[in-house]
């Protein structure tokens, strides 16, 4: 009499029981190790446009009155390092900056964090700020130097206001758009309100967040430029309005490039951060 087995067999496979289910692991950490720098490959344009600038200045095709070649650009940059005038300007806005960078961030992080996470702060306190962020800059300078004088205050105020909006609006609409499910989880797990905000919305939200503070710091250096025109005795802006006055083509091109290698410097060091703050989602790899 034939037997059947209660239980049927399972069915073998030719490969190892044992192998490791993330094989392939290994080759993609390979050829991560292989892939060139990021920073290494971002520079490859501006590198390119370099390399047309100076082919246009020498066949003729860019002029030395639009626009002055990069030797001469080079050579005006060491002008104004020699005179010391470059490493004064370079600490005096970076210092606005700084400063204003922290008041407005700041500023903007709390109003956005506040609004985001009430309907009725959102009716209240969103129509004026919205109000105020369609205003030209150009338009508050006369109003600004009326409050604030004509030294430091009015300069760092633009900047603050500038850079506020953006990690507002960024911030609000972070925390509005935490999903639901993760807090009906959160609160049938019991979590604490100081666990909600670490565990829940701080992990949703982070990523838009450092994308308000890369457009934030980006309209810093912005602003700035627009703040050292008027008024300014000391910093970049001052380097470029004596150019100007001089009619030193060179020198102003080079302070508007150096506003353009400061703003990328800046957005570089929120880059690095941003993948290691994100570092659990795929896209950070890159």
């Amino acid at each position: 009499m034939t037997t059947i087995d209660a239980y049927p067999r399972a069915a073998t496979v030719d490969a190892p029981v044992d192998a490791p289910a993330d094989a392939p692991v290994p080759a993609a950490r390979a050829r991560r190790r292989r892939r060139a720098p990021s920073w290494a490959v971002r520079s490859l344009s501006p590198l390119a446009l370099l390399v047309l600038w100076q082919v246009g200045s020498q066949t003729g095709v860019i002029t030395e009155q639009v626009l002055p070649a990069p030797r001469v650009i080079l050579a005006a940059a060491g002008e104004t390092y020699r005179d010391g005038s470059l490493l004064a300007a370079l600490q005096v806005s970076t210092t606005r900056v700084a400063i204003g960078f922290a008041l407005g961030g700041s500023i903007g992080l709390v109003l956005g964090v506040l609004v985001g996470g009430s309907r009725i702060l959102d009716h209240v306190v969103d129509p004026p700020l919205q109000m105020i962020r369609t205003i030209p800059f150009l338009g508050l300078i006369p109003l600004f130097i009326a409050w604030f004088g004509i030294g430091e205050t009015p300069k760092i105020a633009l900047v603050a206001l500038g850079v506020s909006f953006p990690l507002y609006l960024n911030t609000s609409a972070a925390i509005r758009q935490v999903d639901p499910k993760l807090l009906e989880t959160a609160q049938v797990l019991r979590f604490s309100p100081w666990q909600r905000i670490t565990v829940v919305v701080v992990p949703s939200a982070l990523p838009q967040v450092l994308v308000g503070l890369r457009q934030s710091l980006g309209i810093a250096w912005l602003s700035l430029i627009v703040a050292e025109q008027v008024n300014a005795d000391s910093g970049l802006g001052y380097i470029i309005n004596n150019a100007r006055d001089a009619l030193r083509t060179d020198i102003v091109v080079f302070g508007l490039l150096l506003y353009a290698l400061l703003g990328l410097t800046t957005d570089g060091v929120v880059r690095v951060l941003e993948r290691w703050a994100v570092r659990w989602r795929p896209e950070a790899a890159r």
